[in-house]
């Protein structure tokens, strides 16, 4: 059973930096993609950041100057750097995973339970 544990969300203060973490835990599987995505009421969710296994990257072009995404693949974590915060972040954030088992489960795709950021003074 593939769970994805998230990690870093909370307050913080307009201009100031937030390091966000999940780990997919479990075994018997390659990463694909790691990633973070974020919705706010009302909206649609849209990306952050993700990344390969191989460590190529994309990043949404709201936050492609702010966020640093890294992934590790020994310890099936992947890390969001974000830097330069203002209001407009503020979302539940979540993470994404897209592993690939050797067993005839192939490709499957997973979501955490979101984390809030709030940036606020």
């Amino acid at each position: 059973q593939v769970q994805l544990v998230e990690s870093g969300g909370g307050l913080v203060q307009p201009g100031g930096s937030l390091r966000l973490s999940c780990v997919a835990s479990g075994r018997g599987f390659e990463i694909n993609t790691m990633g973070w995505y974020r919705q706010t009421p009302g909206k649609e969710r849209e990306l952050v950041a993700i990344t390969t296994g191989g460590g190529s990257t994309n990043y949404g072009d709201s936050v492609k100057d702010r966020c640093t995404i890294s992934i590790d693949n020994a310890h099936n974590t992947v890390t969001l750097q974000m830097n330069a915060l203002n209001p407009e972040d503020t979302a539940v954030y979540y993470c994404s995973a897209g592993l690939v088992f050797a067993d005839e489960r192939g490709f499957v795709e997973y979501w955490g339970q979101g984390t809030l950021v709030t940036v606020s003074s």
